[in-house]
């Protein structure tokens, strides 16, 4: 990265300095201590040095320091100023050529880091109860961990994505009960759910059952004896309905868990077990306590209850100690935020099993809310609901995807329905893929033939396919001639995609990814309505089109191999 080449030009400088004692008092220089920073005025320079935290060391002045160390740097065909105590870079066209010809080079690859200490990571999202269809918040864990698991395959993980069923709890009896009024209706009765608020919690009144009961009938007269087969039913059709949506969605999951599997196992009863084994567990009240108090949490937490039914945190103890048996390296679960106070009674199960709680990190999200003309749609089973499917619907996979991954995850996103149906440069989504399809429609032109719409005569093209081709094929340094401002801003930005994939992967946030082909495309177009591409100065327009070529390469892979959003050719 050029920041990183530009330190370290700094470090040996000053290293050097010193050696010559030309930094007063100064005697040695512990690297890494000086940050790079872009400067506020671009044009003092594309980054910036501060060295005036080594005035205490060699008790000169800061201006004195930063041109002491000037005259040590290899310049090349950089620049480099000194103002007050900064030292400013600007890139030399030899830097910002092998730059382009990187992207040439690495093409998919660009971007993606040499070396990684690769950890073998299981990456846990959505995991929602199968009672009914997604909501928009599943929507945004659904985008934001498949683009996270994308990011963090690209940046050299092995990454391992699961959906954990909640199929073992009081849930699924309510669903079997519910479905069971939804039949009796579609049989004719005269029935509904309760309308006291606390009775109509037992059940899901939502229309989404209606199609289940009709289904139920298809190759049933009635109820059965047994509710368990209404449950077992709705269940297995909601799977589907939720599976078949993620499909749609371009969200993969390599495995799907039963949680009443891991009870059928033994695994849960194996955990508890050994927690008390090792003496972590207590009675209380009828209820096992477990410790986790001694490992960091707020308080002692009840795993099994004074009527012998297990709470959640029993299962997902076995279920975060099964990921760890099963040798991953690392845990990342995507959690809504009203999950905060889970995070510490889990890890400290982890701990006193013997595993190291480190290995689990969790996110945890904001929801959304669903602006529709202006006004905030609220959702809930027990109500008629805006779903993810509607969502998609109305705006389509690549805007649900894009809106539901642009924010930090610890912020609530407004997703505003008409703005990402717009076709214009107020939807975020379609700046980015204008952009893209934009440097397509150029790289088309530049090898067709124009006919004249009066005389009918026919201009060669610019250039030949087989001209273009060799272009993209054997790139020359020598050809990118960044001669203003908006090439080189464009180039500089280019370059940044490394340093974004790095940070992100690193921080595990992907609306960082989203931000960057925004500000892509912007310099992008910014550098189009500056100039023209096709011209009949072959050097320049050649180095033109490398610009382009370079702009819908990074693009193309950040929207289609990180953010799964196509890349359009036309708009």
């Amino acid at each position: 990265m050029i920041k990183n080449y530009f330190i370290n030009e700094i470090e040996n400088a000053i290293e050097n300095a010193i050696q010559y004692n030309k930094l007063g008092a100064m005697t040695e220089y512990e690297k890494g201590t000086l940050k790079v920073e872009r400067p506020k005025n671009s044009d003092f320079g594309d980054y910036a040095v501060n060295v005036s935290s080594l005035a205490r060391f060699a008790r000169i002045a800061p201006p004195q320091i930063a041109n002491a160390i000037l005259e040590y740097i290899n310049k090349d065909d950089n620049e480099y100023t000194v103002i007050g105590g900064f030292i400013n870079f600007k890139a030399g066209k030899k830097i910002l050529s092998n730059l382009v010809k990187e992207i040439f080079e690495s093409k998919k690859n660009f971007g993606k880091p040499d070396k990684v200490d690769v950890e073998k990571i299981i990456l846990e999202y959505v995991s929602a109860n199968p009672t009914g269809p997604f909501h928009i918040g599943h929507g945004r864990w659904a985008a934001m961990g498949s683009v996270l698991a994308n990011l963090l395959k690209f940046y050299g993980h092995d990454v391992y994505q699961e959906f954990y069923i909640n199929d073992a709890g009081s849930q699924i009896q309510k669903l079997g009960n519910s479905l069971a009024i939804r039949i009796r209706q579609e049989l004719g009765e005269d029935i509904d759910f309760p309308t006291d608020e606390v009775e109509r919690k037992n059940y899901y009144p939502g229309d989404y059952l209606i199609p289940v009961a009709k289904k139920y009938l298809e190759t049933h007269k009635g109820l059965p004896e047994d509710i368990q087969e209404l449950c077992d039913f709705a269940k297995e059709y909601e799977e589907k309905v939720q599976r078949d949506l993620l499909d749609k969605f371009k969200v993969h999951f390599d495995n799907f868990y039963s949680e009443l599997s891991l009870h059928k196992s033994g695994k849960v009863d194996e955990c508890v077990n050994k927690l008390k084994a090792s003496g972590k567990i207590y009675q209380k009240d009828g209820a096992d306590w477990f410790k986790s108090s001694d490992y960091g949490d707020d308080q002692d937490r009840v795993i099994k209850k004074a009527d012998g039914s297990n709470t959640y945190l029993t299962a997902d103890i076995a279920y975060h100690i099964d990921k760890l048996e099963r040798g991953f390296d690392r845990m990342i679960n995507i959690w809504g935020a009203d999950h905060h106070g889970y995070v510490a009674r889990v890890k400290a199960s982890i701990e006193a099993l013997g595993y190291n709680p480190n290995k689990l990190e969790v996110l945890l999200g904001q929801l959304v809310n669903l602006v529709i003309d202006g006004n905030e749609v609220r959702m809930g089973k027990r109500k008629n609901m805006v779903t993810l499917e509607d969502l998609i619907d109305e705006v389509g996979v690549d805007a649900t995807r894009f809106w539901m991954s642009m924010r930090n995850i610890d912020t609530t996103l407004d997703f505003d329905i008409e703005l990402a149906k717009k076709s214009t440069d107020e939807n975020p989504v379609f700046y980015v893929q204008y952009a893209h399809a934009r440097a397509c429609s150029i790289l088309r032109n530049v090898v067709s033939e124009k006919i004249n719409t009066e005389s009918g005569e026919k201009t060669p093209a610019p250039m030949t396919e087989q001209e273009l081709q060799e272009l993209i094929n054997s790139f020359a340094p020598e050809m990118v001639l960044p001669t203003i401002d908006t090439a080189r801003q464009l180039i500089l930005k280019l370059e940044e995609y490394k340093s974004v994939i790095k940070n992100s992967a690193e921080t595990r946030q992907v609306y960082t990814i989203c931000r960057y082909v925004q500000e892509l495309a912007s310099e992008f177009h910014s550098f189009y309505n500056a100039n023209r591409v096709i011209s009949d100065d072959k050097d320049m327009m050649k180095a033109r089109i490398a610009l382009v070529w370079s702009v819908k390469t990074v693009l193309h892979n950040a929207l289609e191999d990180i953010l799964a959003v196509s890349a359009p050719e036309r708009m």
